[in-house]
């Protein structure tokens, strides 16, 4: 399976990643310890540190929405955490924007949660929108057999919530105020060069309050890219992103997400540049990560 992954810190990060600031030092760091003495604790690996002189818990989540809801439930469960920040790369789906640029979004969607229908079936009246595959005949006559696909909201539990009663919700918003202390961040110098020879034709830049898209799909497809676009407005593509926002709101935790364009999520001629610009996507969006967090120097920004 294609997936946006590399593996490092800072300057090659991890595609999928959650970081935790801990409420309670002592007993994060006990658990942490305790944890770790034999072996990852189911398959995961959590690390302490320092990022700008503030604590944080540090856990690669994997490729996927369930391995990404995970690990971040994982993290709420057993540490004591003011809040998290989710990061890594992603797929480009708006023309607007280029490779090697960070996006922080306001909200995601799991366009991935499908009625997949017969060709003349009604799509059920909660679907948010509806895909059909004649559209993409070539040449353009009759019907596809591989039908429609409506695309379904989720069902949201929360802690505010009433009990085994879900709310239907198709976006799901970060957290306002770190939003807003993001915008803080735009105009900051991003890396243009992979190295002396391999260079993106503009200079990449942060963007914040766009819409991203999670699904359990690596998309490389030029017209599937631009309906997703269309019809739902994103500007870039993942595996993980709804999951971990979905996730933290519904433990009643801040979060965040960080992503760098590492590709064309298949509008570009030829192979995907994920192999070629990969790094510096990563490279940029673990550098806007450090520059948030050393953002993050009052209380007040620890509440959702």
């Amino acid at each position: 399976m294609v997936a946006r992954i590399f593996v490092g810190l800072l300057s090659f990060l991890v595609f999928s990643t959650v970081l935790g600031f801990p409420a309670e030092r002592g007993k994060s760091a006990a658990i942490i310890r305790e944890i770790n003495k034999s072996g990852p604790y189911l398959g995961r690996r959590f690390r302490v540190g320092t990022v700008e002189g503030k604590r944080v818990i540090y856990v690669r989540c994997g490729v996927g929405l369930v391995n990404a809801a995970a690990a971040t439930q994982q993290m709420v469960d057993h540490f004591y955490i003011k809040g998290l920040i989710h990061f890594g790369i992603s797929g480009n789906t708006n023309s607007s924007l280029s490779i090697g640029d960070v996006t922080i979004p306001k909200e995601f969607a799991n366009t991935g949660l499908w009625d997949w229908l017969k060709p003349n079936a009604t799509v059920p009246s909660n679907d948010v929108a509806k895909l059909d595959f004649k559209n993409y005949n070539d040449p353009k006559l009759g019907n596809n057999s591989l039908g429609r696909i409506g695309y379904s909201p989720e069902q949201f539990y929360s802690e505010t919530g009433e009990p085994n009663t879900p709310e239907q919700m198709l976006w799901f918003q970060v957290s306002k105020n770190w939003l807003q202390l993001a915008t803080s961040l735009e105009g900051m110098e991003l890396k243009q060069c992979v190295n002396a020879s391999l260079c993106l034709e503009k200079k990449p830049k942060v963007v914040v309050g766009l819409r991203g898209s999670t699904a359990n799909t690596f998309l490389d497809n030029a017209a599937y890219r631009d309906f997703i676009f269309q019809t739902f407005g994103v500007s870039s593509a993942d595996m993980e992103s709804t999951a971990v926002v979905m996730t933290s709101l519904s433990n009643g935790f801040p979060v965040i997400v960080v992503r760098g364009l590492s590709d064309l999520a298949g509008a570009q001629d030829g192979q995907n540049s994920i192999n070629l610009f990969g790094p510096l996507a990563a490279a940029n969006v673990a550098n806007v990560v450090v520059q948030f967090v050393k953002l993050l120097s009052k209380a007040t920004y620890f509440s959702s």
